[in-house]
């Protein structure tokens, strides 16, 4: 059964402000639909965390809700064609941050036509599994439209045990009214959202409970969900919690709703609970019933400078120039364009710059409406920002350690912990843009630990490619090693049967093969006995030349012996040869000797003279 709201104990956080809401410019017209731009610059890298690897080239037709992009080495969520054209290169553009640095976009030039490629909606959403739905939210890009960006499928897939959902609708950011519109005219959308997020994330049987918070200043979108929630008669229960900002901060509203407080850098899902913004519900919902890519979102046009401010679909690569022209701004001199609402909006130099997904409203205020900060002044320490801090940190100590590019004071300070809420920058009397501060420091933290994440993705896989190499060369070496023990092996075993064949004196031949070895082992030992007798001449006394001599020539003597006695049972013509070329051996060894014993002779002959 629905649940409406009803009158509940609800907790208050720690500090928040009531700056000026000034929504009334923006929420009475309905949400519209505007003319395609002329270009979009479609930026590879929309949400935290890292981006893909292009998939289309330059001069490419494309269709609406083609892929663009798809996970490379690291991952990354793909992004996709807002509508159909030709794609431009990949060129340098400013980007949609407080840096304005330049990042790479994809062009792309729309054709007019807005024709949409095959969509996959996913026909009986109940009969898959959590996990394939995850799948499916990730290949239609679906990120958070509330915050940083997170990847909703990444942020569903590390969810565990999961007891409540909040579904965001507090929108407490002052003109900023996109949330509003959204759920004043698509609410059954955003209820049907909820209901797939409650599968989703279903252990056990067991779904976990759903709030959709609303703050008291949104009468017409209260009514609109207490509505849808009647009809879906879905176990979702609507809370309207008092208007303070920044109640719509994750934390904040966590501890409104249950009094729990997130664990310093923890997340939600740490305690139990998981938030959503309202408009990632209504993503969802079009990803998975209809097929639908994420590739526009609603966007406020609000400021006095604008003649025709509201709510506006805006595909995600569109530049802000042509919103500002849609919504036909009559500049002030001079004229501040913010991304963002005034307490944590930015402001852009360059009208060039995309919206993306996190985008959610263009503010172009009069000078007299939001008066510019004055130039900035020495902090006075009076403590007005610690004060007002929702997340119960030191703004001062984290101005100086950011200046300073101290990442590792800031990371025991907890500045991942601020939620940038500009809450502080607005009471500080120095008007000193301490969000921007906080802001830089967390993108150089950030871009830090992708690069860490990268070198140590390279180094694994240069260790695994060393790992691979010396473990193939030491298979090489194991191969050699047995080759050469088997070839020795083989050798040993000739020359053990030769030496057997030639020691068996007087035996009888056995065949052809048998003679010829004895002959060479003969050969053999009379070549053997010649070299011992020139090596023991060159360096033994004339006395030790003369008895290594005779020796020489009694074993020539005695292999020519050997040599005829073997040859008694060879082949006679065979015999023959043999006999003669042991014969010449000996001779020639004889001969050596004695050439060796007359040198001795002389030399000794000389030492006497």
């Amino acid at each position: 059964m629905s649940q409406p709201h009803s009158p509940v104990k609800l907790w208050r956080f720690h500090g928040g402000v009531h700056p000026p809401e000034r929504k009334t410019i923006a929420n009475t017209t309905a949400i519209r639909t505007l003319p395609l731009p002329k270009a979009l610059y479609i930026p590879l890298r929309q949400h935290i965390g890292v981006s893909g690897d292009v998939c289309v080239q330059p001069g490419q037709q494309v269709l609406r809700g083609q892929a663009l992009t798809e996970p490379g080495v690291y991952g990354g969520l793909p992004v996709h064609a807002p509508t159909s054209g030709i794609i431009g290169e990949v060129v340098e553009h400013p980007s949609n941050h407080p840096s304005q640095l330049p990042e790479p976009v994809l062009t792309l030039i729309p054709d007019g036509q807005h024709t949409s490629a095959s969509l996959q909606p996913v026909a009986d959403p109940f009969s898959l599994s959590g996990l394939e739905l995850i799948q499916h939210l990730h290949d239609m890009g679906v990120a958070g439209l509330g915050g940083a960006g997170f990847p909703t499928a990444q942020k569903l897939s590390q969810a565990r045990a999961i007891n409540l959902i909040i579904i965001n609708g507090v929108e407490c950011e002052p003109y900023i009214v996109s949330d509003d519109r959204l759920m004043r005219e698509h609410a059954k959308d955003i209820v049907r959202g909820v209901q797939l997020l409650q599968y989703i994330l279903t252990e056990e049987n067991q779904a976990p409970k759903a709030v959709i918070a609303i703050e008291d200043n949104k009468p017409e979108a209260i009514a609109a969900m207490e509505q849808a929630i009647a009809i879906s008669h879905a176990p979702i229960q609507l809370q309207v919690i008092p208007t303070l900002y920044p109640s719509g901060g994750e934390k904040q509203l966590i501890e409104i709703l249950t009094g729990k407080q997130v664990p310093a850098r923890g997340y939600p899902a740490d305690i139990g609970i998981l938030m959503q913004n309202v408009g990632t519900a209504f993503a969802v919902a079009e990803a998975i019933d209809q097929g639908e890519p994420f590739t526009r979102r609603v966007v406020t046009l609000t400021g006095e400078s604008f003649q025709q401010p509201g709510t506006a679909w805006v595909l995600l690569g569109t530049p802000i120039q042509h919103l500002l022209e849609c919504a036909e701004l009559q500049p002030d001199t001079p004229q501040r364009i913010i991304v963002g609402g005034p307490m944590m909006g930015y402001t852009i130099a360059d009208p060039r710059t995309p919206i993306i997904k996190t985008s959610n409203c263009i503010l172009a205020p009069t000078n007299k409406e939001l008066p510019a900060a004055q130039n900035e002044s020495p902090c006075i320490r009076c403590g007005a920002c610690e004060q007002v801090c929702p997340a119960k940190l030191l703004p001062q100590q984290l101005l100086w350690m950011a200046k300073a590019q101290d990442h590792e004071g800031l990371n025991q300070h907890h500045l991942s912990d601020c939620i940038e809420c500009g809450a502080c920058a607005y009471v500080c009397p120095s008007e000193i843009p301490l969000v921007h501060y906080y802001r830089k420091a967390k993108a150089e933290i950030r871009e830090e630990k992708i690069e860490q994440q990268k070198s140590e993705v390279a180094r694994q896989r240069f260790e695994a490619r060393q790992e691979r190499l010396e473990r193939e060369k030491q298979e090489r070496l194991e191969r050699h090693k047995k080759a050469a023990e088997a070839r020795a092996k083989a050798l040993a075993e000739r020359e053990k049967l030769a030496e057997q064949q030639a020691t068996a004196t007087g035996a009888p031949a056995c065949d052809d093969e048998t003679d010829p070895i004895k002959a060479a082992v003969a050969r053999a030992k009379a070549k053997r006995a010649q070299q011992q007798a020139e090596a023991s001449s060159d360096s033994e006394d004339p006395q030790k030349a003369k008895v290594a001599a005779a020796v020489a020539r009694a074993k020539a003597k005695r292999a020519q012996q050997q040599a005829e006695a073997s040859s008694d049972s060879e082949d006679p013509q065979k015999a023959k040869v043999a006999a003669a070329v042991a014969r010449a051996k000996a001779k020639r060894a004889q001969q050596q000797a004695e050439t060796a014993a007359k040198a001795s002779d002389a030399s000794k002959e000389k030492d006497e003279s």
